[in-house]
């Protein structure tokens, strides 16, 4: 992996390579990252780097609104495009108690909303109903004239947002092939948490549910072929609910995150890297807990074993060798215990190759490729095509 930072500074080394893969400009990921490079931590620096992100960001945002304003809408529209790609990707560092995370990330829905509106009109603005709310989400349409298409649900991990999923380029991959993504921020995650405040559970099924209900409302959606795709602690959460909401045609998930629980026990002994800093006040603010111990208790529950087996539709695992935060072996327990799944398939990608290190952040484009044509061959086959 890349790592742009020396020390102990892989989070921030992981940001670095998730932007660059997404799009980032390298003068622009430099003069970010320059002002922290001397920070003594990521938990000390944190608002350093997210100052110096910040700046960039906002320079774009200038340079986006000029542009704008001189008819130069293509350009806009990239600009609106990095600088809400670097504000994501350092909004995820600060504290949850950082009186200005809430602003920062409200910046992030900003320049997507231009984005959308300028440059990616295919992309929009959805609300799932959830138990009496909603689930926000972004709908990126790969119909023609409004014809049923498949249609993927998107879910992210522990502190990931849609705002990642859109920039990870893979809805877009999706959409060349002729297959919509639903990119949605579960109760835990994203704007659901930080602005709804809702709390991530044991029982994700619910979460598929509201999804797939959302889904079969569209025309535009082809009911019988909706999958279910997730990263990072997404891989508990996807498995989980496709083994219980069998309208859910196909689960692929990038990193196997079969015992989230024991990884969390594993973490109290400081084993395996955190992908945030603060790490415990966001576990507990994602899972709505206000004592570790008592987290850890009911983090018991959060496994696959039992659940992997009621998997019925086919089922992609995708790991990278060199995972830092899940254990690859997590993989290989889920693919063995899969035994219902008519079409299981485990892919671990090799530091040699790249994409090695956690959900492929390394080297985004070849894992995202290799999800995606898996994910349209296996809809091409439910329709009884090569």
């Amino acid at each position: 992996m890349f790592e742009y930072f020396t020390g102990p500074k892989y989070v921030w080394n992981l940001g670095v390579c998730a932007t660059l893969n997404n799009g980032g400009a390298i003068d622009e990921v430099d003069r970010a990252c320059r002002p922290a490079r001397e920070a003594a931590d990521v938990n000390s620096g944190s608002r350093i780097f997210m100052q110096s992100w910040k700046a960039v960001a906002d320079q774009l945002a200038d340079q986006a609104r000029a542009s704008e304003a001189a008819g130069h809408l293509r350009t806009a529209g990239q600009q609106w495009y990095r600088s809400g790609l670097y504000v994501c990707q350092a909004e995820r560092m600060l504290s949850n108690t950082d009186p200005g995370r809430r602003a920062f990330y409200q910046q992030a829905l900003d320049a997507f909303a231009k984005v959308f509106e300028i440059a990616d009109p295919a992309t929009t603005r959805v609300e799932v109903p959830f138990e009496g709310t909603t689930l926000p989400a972004y709908f990126s349409d790969a119909s023609r004239d409004g014809e049923p298409v498949p249609c993927v649900i998107m879910w992210n991990g522990l502190d990931s947002t849609k705002e990642h999923m859109y920039t990870s380029g893979w809805p877009q991959e999706m959409r060349a092939r002729g297959i919509s993504v639903l990119m949605v921020d579960c109760p835990g995650s994203g704007e659901a948490l930080r602005v709804q405040d809702l709390k991530a559970r044991i029982e994700t099924e619910g979460w598929a549910t509201a999804c797939v209900d959302y889904l079969e409302t569209r025309s535009d959606v082809d009911a019988d072929r909706i999958g279910l795709a997730a990263w990072s602690l997404g891989g508990y959460y996807a498995p989980r609910a496709a083994a219980f909401e069998k309208r859910i045609k196909l689960v692929a998930v990038w990193g196997a995150n079969h015992n989230w629980g024991e990884v969390q026990k594993r973490r109290l002994q400081r084993e395996g890297e955190n992908p945030v800093p603060h790490y415990w006040e966001h576990v507990l603010w994602v899972w709505g807990f206000d004592d570790v111990e008592k987290f850890i208790e009911y983090a018991e529950g959060i496994h696959l074993d039992g659940v992997v087996d009621q998997i019925t539709c086919p089922f992609l695992i995708a790991h990278g060798e060199n995972d830092r935060q899940i254990p690859v072996a997590y993989a290989h327990r889920s693919y063995d215990q899969a035994v219902h799944s008519p079409k299981r398939e485990l892919r671990v990608f090799t530091v040699e190759e790249g994409a090695a290190e956690h959900v492929g952040l390394d080297h985004m484009p070849h894992i995202n490729a290799f999800v995606a044509d898996w994910v349209d061959d296996t809809f091409a086959e439910l329709l009884g095509g090569s």
